[in-house]
């Protein structure tokens, strides 16, 4: 089984993290392990599977994640990521939305453990890659540490052998996913413990890490961490992951730089692939957060980008509104 690393990863976001995104955040760092948004299984299987399991080879490393609960889906689903040629497919046990509780998957699942790992179980037998877990450190009432480790447990027995885990439990009822990732406090010496406990396996921490000077603290203690919304409102901190986090020595490009990389990537898109400028320029417009022209660069974007005869040179002119 390839080896991948998790000491950065970008998390996998609904509505946010396609290929697009994907591409533009390999611009700013070549090491850090990018996902896609959670796939279900039913959409795999009988929708467009072309278009849910569709990315750049430039992506590399980047991970597929799952949302399924039968063993035997999940088992098909892993097989078609590794043939797509994904580097490791995650499996979803930590969203805590109504919808992904009725489709018995998501959080929902830390009540079931034995499930999870036959689930795991199904899904690394048919496949070479690393098959991984996200999940939560409890669920409602379920929230104690001896549950948490029974989980573990159970779940590495069946073959995972890294659990991304985002510190906080989840409330399945009376909070909406929103809330989920800001109400419940975060436990980051729940995960702290959690390594302690199991030092065989990869644990990777998950929520409110917002700089990377916090991130180098946390890896004082666990194997990864994972950023998200942070990443996505404030792209530029990738620019410095390489350095600061994976001691590469390498130059650090400037945000304009990073335009001038992208352009080529949305020429081809806008010509070949029938996509519309606003579904790429969307992604970049935190490019500039806390800079000069912040404001007034991600305005000029989001009124012009929409437009059908729109294309690259619109981020050029963007361009002009902030010190590059």
């Amino acid at each position: 089984m390839k080896k991948l690393s998790h000491r950065f990863c970008v998390a996998p976001m609904l509505d946010w993290s396609d290929r697009h995104c994907r591409y533009f955040h390999r611009l700013l760092s070549k090491n850090a392990l990018l996902y896609t948004e959670m796939v279900t299984t039913g959409a795999l299987i009988h929708g467009n599977t072309q278009r849910f399991l569709q990315f750049n080879a430039e992506e590399h490393p980047v991970a597929l994640q799952l949302g399924g609960s039968n063993p035997n889906d999940l088992a098909i689903c892993t097989r078609m990521a590794e043939e797509e040629g994904y580097d490791e497919v995650n499996l979803n046990v930590g969203c805590p939305s109504d919808r992904v509780q009725n489709g018995r998957f998501g959080a929902c699942l830390m009540a079931e453990p034995q499930l999870v790992g036959d689930c795991i179980a199904a899904m690394q037998a048919v496949v070479k890659i690393p098959v991984t877990v996200k999940s939560r450190i409890g669920i409602d009432e379920c929230d104690s540490y001896e549950e948490l480790t029974q989980f573990i447990d159970t779940v590495s027995k069946a073959g995972c052998e890294t659990f991304i885990i985002h510190a906080r439990k989840a409330w399945l009822k009376g909070l909406s996913p929103k809330e989920n990732r800001e109400i419940p406090p975060l436990c980051y010496e729940t995960v702290f413990q959690l390594k302690r406990d199991f030092p065989q396996l990869e644990i990777v921490i998950n929520g409110g890490i917002t700089t990377l000077e916090q991130s180098s603290e946390l890896l004082n203690h666990v194997d990864g961490v994972m950023l998200g919304r942070e990443v996505y409102q404030n792209p530029y901190l990738l620019a410095e992951v390489d350095t600061v986090l994976f001691g590469d020595d390498v130059p650090i490009l400037s945000r304009k730089q990073v335009i001038d990389a992208l352009l080529p990537y949305i020429q081809t898109q806008l010509h070949n692939q029938d996509v519309r400028l606003n579904s790429i320029s969307r992604h970049v417009l935190g490019l500039f957060h806390g800079e000069y022209g912040a404001r007034l660069w991600r305005r000029f974007l989001s009124e012009n980008t929409f437009k059908s005869n729109s294309n690259e040179q619109i981020l050029l002119d963007a361009l002009n509104f902030t010190k590059k």
